[in-house]
């Protein structure tokens, strides 16, 4: 596109009219498409399933599926289906780019089953980044609680328990595996530097991040497990990730670390990492993702003493939609002015 041109944004997932108003601001080339009676109500922030009681008429979708049919971009995938957003990619020709809302977005648009020419065609973006800095706060706090034995202190409170004293470990003496260094894992990696942990990350490229004791190739993971205290795994899910965090990596892990999944659920092995926390390889895990959403309830993870579940809420920030409305101002700008997008979907592994 050039200068001149304008981008016609069908908006495909519920944005506040205040944030409607910010890209038309952030962005005056942008024609924004949107019937807010189109699109479900939201029950909480960034909630762009919307109430699942919901649906529309018949002649209402219709309407919806026209808005998107008519458009150059879409502001998140349709009713986050990745069927409805292969049927609208096959539909409209016109269309260059879509934003879908999450940080891992890839995996739905690898769930579409759009073809080599279609992902060609259309650029896929995500909201990476936004859930930085609450997701980082959530692995603190889980690397935190391992440390401290936070299962243990709730045990003895319940119990009316006065036990005698025990030396805590300390996360400025440990030394913190950091699985991932993109816009979560830098944060993360941050966070736990400035608390005094020596970290080291994970990258299959050769990178240098400030903070950062060492970058390892995540081949190289069950050789480090040895010598970390706690793991924060902020990966994608995909088909290089599922399962990373296997029998084989527990077994070499350092006995009683502390594990915290801010990333994908598939990245971590669950009956392996079950037989962990029951070994006490693993002696504390604090999750907010699974395998399987919700989680099943016959899962042992719910009844095991040394878990913390978190119901995939820990990204949740109630300033979420008015970021990643910035973000997309901010990429609808690019895309304008023939710039190179951010957070472009690797459309080969999806990430």
């Amino acid at each position: 596109m050039g200068e001149t041109d304008r981008l016609r944004v069908a908006v495909a997932a519920p944005l506040a009219e205040e944030n409607c108003a910010l890209v038309r601001e952030l962005e005056p080339r942008i024609d924004l498409v949107v019937d807010h009676s189109l699109l479900p109500p939201m029950r909480w922030p960034a909630d762009f399933a919307g109430d699942p009681a919901w649906r529309r008429t018949p002649r209402q979708q219709s309407a919806y599926e026209a808005a998107l049919d008519s458009a150059d971009a879409l502001y998140g995938i349709p009713d986050v289906d990745p069927s409805a957003l292969a049927r609208t990619v096959r539909a409209n020709g016109r269309l260059r780019w879509v934003h879908t809302m999450a940080a891992g977005g890839g995996s739905q648009v690898k769930a579409a089953g759009l073809g080599p020419e279609e992902l060609d065609r259309v650029a896929f973006t995500t909201s990476a980044g936004v859930h930085g800095q609450p997701l980082a706060e959530f692995a603190v706090f889980g690397v935190l609680a391992g440390a401290k034995d936070l299962p243990r202190l709730s045990r003895q409170q319940r119990a009316h328990e006065w036990s005698g004293r025990w030396t805590m470990k300390q996360v400025s003496e440990q030394t913190v595996l950091v699985l991932g260094l993109g816009g979560i894992g830098r944060v993360v990696a941050a966070k736990l530097r400035a608390l005094g942990a020596r970290v080291i990350g994970t990258s299959r490229k050769d990178v240098s991040v400030p903070g950062i004791s060492e970058v390892v190739h995540p081949d190289r993971l069950v050789e480090v497990a040895s010598t970390v205290d706690a793991v924060v795994n902020t990966l994608p899910g995909t088909a290089a990730t599922e399962h990373l965090l296997d029998k084989r990596f527990f077994d070499a892990l350092r006995p009683g670390a502390t594990l915290v999944n801010v990333g994908r659920g598939n990245v971590v092995d669950e009956t392996a990492l079950i037989d962990a926390l029951d070994t006490g390889r693993v002696g504390f895990a604090a999750l907010d993702v699974f395998e399987t959403e919700p989680l099943p309830a016959h899962s042992p993870l719910w009844d095991h003493d040394q878990v913390l579940i978190s119901p995939h809420t820990a990204a949740l920030n109630a300033a979420e939609d008015r970021l990643i409305a910035e973000l997309f101002a901010a990429n609808a700008t690019r895309l304008l002015d023939g710039r190179a997008l951010l957070n472009r979907v690797n459309t080969v592994e999806f990430y």
